[in-house]
């Protein structure tokens, strides 16, 4: 377990494009929706910029989580995979290993992203961003999750790249990450509401901003996230187990 987190640890430090790409996307959706948006779009006492934060730190964790679940297919593909199911461990270990190594490359660019929001006057304390890097663990276990069920399922890196397309978007723009839910119409709030990462970012931004009023206290924001990554980690472990 330990040496696929390492593994994956690596392949992604090594990768330096999607390393780079990864870093700059969320870093431009910051820039200019934070800035660009920010002079229509208003709350009483904060920016912006300072209410978009913890919805793009939730981005990138999803999107990260989910695509860098396409190493099971190149593995699959490439033999790797063949090799370590044959070995004395048991399958549960190596997808704990895989979504650990997957989470933490994933945690690394949403604090990175923090950063950034440092660099650019976002106000956070310190306190606020020890508090966030445990709920975004929480958050990541289950799209990290996510992203190796939809792996388990696929045959071709094609098709992961058309179903991952279709889930991460939804739950982007389903999330509140770039409005807030509580001004929307009653008509399409469930969509919102039976979205897991509309808790994360509802937790993130109950953290990072002083003050806000959440959509829910925050330890049902927890709760909410922990039920999901049980969920995701029970059905993502028997389809990797099942597989043939």
């Amino acid at each position: 377990m330990n040496a696929l987190w390492r593994r994956e640890l690596k392949r992604f430090v090594r990768d330096r494009t999607r390393l780079i790409s990864s870093v700059i996307t969320p870093i431009l959706w910051l820039v200019i929706f934070g800035e660009g948006l920010g002079f229509a779009i208003s709350f009483t006492g904060i920016s912006y910029t300072q209410f978009l934060l913890p919805g793009i730190i939730a981005q990138t964790l999803l999107f990260t989580s989910i695509f860098l679940g396409i190493s099971v297919i190149w593995d699959r593909q490439f033999g790797f995979m063949k090799e370590i199911l044959v070995a004395p461990i048991g399958r549960i270990s190596i997808f704990i290993g895989k979504m650990l190594g997957i989470g933490t490359a994933a945690i690394f660019q949403g604090i990175i992203v923090i950063i950034f929001g440092f660099l650019i006057g976002v106000p956070l304390t310190f306190s606020a961003v020890g508090l966030a890097i445990p709920v975004m663990i929480i958050v990541t276990i289950g799209l990290t999750c996510i992203g190796l069920i939809i792996a388990s399922l696929m045959t071709s890196l094609e098709s992961f790249g058309t179903i991952v397309t279709f889930v991460n978007l939804p739950m982007f723009f389903l999330s509140g990450a770039l409005f807030p839910v509580t001004s929307l119409p009653y008509w399409i709030k469930w969509a919102f509401y039976i979205n897991p990462l509309t808790y994360g970012v509802d937790a993130l931004r109950t953290v990072l901003i002083s003050g806000w009023h959440s959509l829910l206290p925050l330890y049902y924001d927890i709760l909410i996230i922990v039920v999901f990554d049980i969920l995701a980690i029970i059905i993502g472990t028997y389809l990797f187990t099942n597989r043939q």
